[in-house]
């Protein structure tokens, strides 16, 4: 498969493309920071660029067969609307090129999934994370509309363990206290959604 990694120096990225290139996956690794791929930049295809340009990534998508799109908002992401920008930026290139497989990282909470979380989890969405989350409630909004063979992925808190390889995964599942996953295992389930059919549009929430 010729995927596209958007976020791939990211902490989830990096898994997703490590994951692929062990799979066999030729690999277009999209990234602000080309350095930053390390011992990576010799076994993938690097695009450097503005997850929220779509002439950026138009560029990268053009001649992939999927995208699993692992961004998240570092330190030189500083705008509120990130979220909806490159989701924009990622359906018009999809347009333009053709490419209808996409694989979309955000988080539980957002949207309609904050009724289905638990008390301590509400607390900290409707505080510390109420913009962001409305923000990519917006984004997850307008790739559901998109047409595209979408599939949302809604991990619980993420951490930085290793991957487990018994996770969770449903289009709901019973939430108490507040439960996490390891960014690996998140990989895990975005790259083998990513070669099927199963999670095609649908909702995927995912936890340990």
């Amino acid at each position: 498969m010729k995927l596209l990694v958007l976020g791939a120096t990211g902490p989830t990225g990096r898994h997703v493309v490590d994951l692929a290139l062990a799979a066999g996956d030729a690999v277009t690794a999209f990234v602000r920071n080309p350095s930053a791929l390390g011992d990576l930049a010799d076994r993938v295809t690097v695009a450097t660029g503005d997850a929220t340009s779509l002439r950026d990534v138009a560029g990268a998508m053009a001649g992939q067969d999927a995208v699993v799109a692992a961004l998240g908002r570092g330190n030189s992401v500083v705008a509120d609307d990130f979220f909806t920008q490159s989701s924009a930026a990622v359906l018009a290139a999809a347009a333009e090129t053709g490419v209808s497989r996409l694989v979309w990282l955000s988080s539980f909470g957002v949207g309609h999934t904050l009724g289905w979380s638990s008390v301590p989890q509400k607390l900290i969405y409707r505080s510390l994370l109420r913009s962001v989350y409305a923000n990519k409630a917006l984004a997850d909004d307008a790739i559901r509309a998109s047409g595209l063979d979408w599939t949302l992925v809604y991990p619980t808190r993420l951490t930085h363990g290793p991957a487990q390889g018994a996770y969770q995964a449903g289009d709901r599942l019973p939430m108490k206290g507040n439960p996490t996953i390891s960014r690996a295992d998140v990989a895990h389930f975005m790259h083998r959604a990513a070669h099927g059919n199963e999670w095609i549009h649908r909702t995927a929430v995912i936890s340990d």
